[in-house]
């Protein structure tokens, strides 16, 4: 059932109480979930002393329109066991998936769970979500969000229009910014540029993949790049590669600060206000407070015209 503003998705979590540390995991979870717009039903907020497990389970997973079922090795043991109350909730998710088995109504989640068995029998079919790995947790995360509300981060694309159109189109397009000395309307390219120019400004890219990268002194070989312009979502510097086609996932790299600061070779990604990705390799930087006789960057640049995260594409 697709969400809207006035009823957000109701999602019922199933899970087993294997320690406190995974009860507090499971909560953390939940409670980031609230806050991104999902009602969750979760037995430690809804089971009062005196309440009967049973009518909990069975109002809430038909309320709910997904379910998460964190697949800990000690649930898949109870669920495929039959016992406590992973066993009854199985009977209930069991009825409903052989009613309607091609529901994605129920999202085994993988935490806790070294074994080569990640899901229950009855959920064997279906795909999973792992949250092993710690250092993928936003990934992870943010891959959840968007399946719960809907909002794929690769959306199937429309038909377009007559490619001959376009172009036609494009040819009499007035470019945003207007001063194209200072912008490349191409989604992929080479740029030299004098960054004491422009207030440092630089664009790339048309329309929802416009990115304005935002370049601030630093010294002969290395530059910073800001998230001030308002296109810019978040700004991170990739460690573990200095290959823009072997970014698997710029969604792994922190985002979290106002700037990074990008050495010669180096290579930043940034997010901008639509959700859209670019990668951006500074080949070189040269500034003239270190006796040079020009401020200038020359970068290359990759904008994902598909949404995704992944260069590799």
């Amino acid at each position: 059932m697709a969400s809207t503003d006035k009823d957000p998705p109701v999602v019922f979590v199933s899970y087993s109480h294997d320690s406190e540390e995974h009860r507090a995991w499971v909560l953390q979870l939940a409670t980031r979930l609230r806050t991104n717009g999902v009602d969750v039903l979760l037995d430690r907020w809804d089971l009062r002393l005196g309440s009967d497990l049973a009518s909990f389970m069975e109002r809430g997973l038909s309320r709910s329109q997904r379910v998460l079922s964190i697949c800990s090795t000690n649930f898949v043991k109870k669920a495929n066991a039959g016992s406590g109350g992973v066993g009854y909730e199985k009977q209930i998710l069991t009825a409903e998936l052989m009613r309607s088995p091609n529901t994605d109504w129920v999202i085994p989640l993988i935490r806790n769970n070294p074994d080569d068995r990640k899901t229950p029998t009855f959920l064997g079919s279906k795909v999973y979500i792992n949250f092993e790995d710690d250092n993928l947790y936003e990934a992870r995360y943010e891959e959840l969000l968007r399946d719960i509300h809907e909002s794929p981060i690769v959306p199937i694309p429309p038909i377009g229009p007559n490619p001959f159109e376009v172009i036609r189109t494009l040819a009499n397009q007035a470019f945003i910014p207007a001063n194209e000395r200072y912008h490349s309307p191409s989604f992929r390219g080479k740029v030299t540029f004098d960054y004491s120019n422009n207030n440092g400004q630089y664009s790339i890219g048309l329309d929802k993949m416009l990115f304005v990268l935002d370049w601030s002194k630093s010294g002969d070989g290395s530059i910073y790049l800001m998230n001030d312009p308002t296109s810019i979502r978040t700004v991170a510097l990739v460690k573990d590669t200095d290959q823009i086609e072997q970014i698997e996932d710029a969604r792994n790299y922190d985002g979290s600060s106002r700037h990074r600061t990008v050495h010669n070779g180096q290579i930043g990604v940034l997010q901008n206000a639509n959700g859209f990705w670019a990668a951006v390799q500074v080949i070189s930087v040269i500034d003239d407070s270190r006796g040079r006789d020009r401020d200038e960057i020359v970068f290359e640049y990759v904008i994902q015209t598909s949404g995704s995260p992944d260069f590799r594409q």
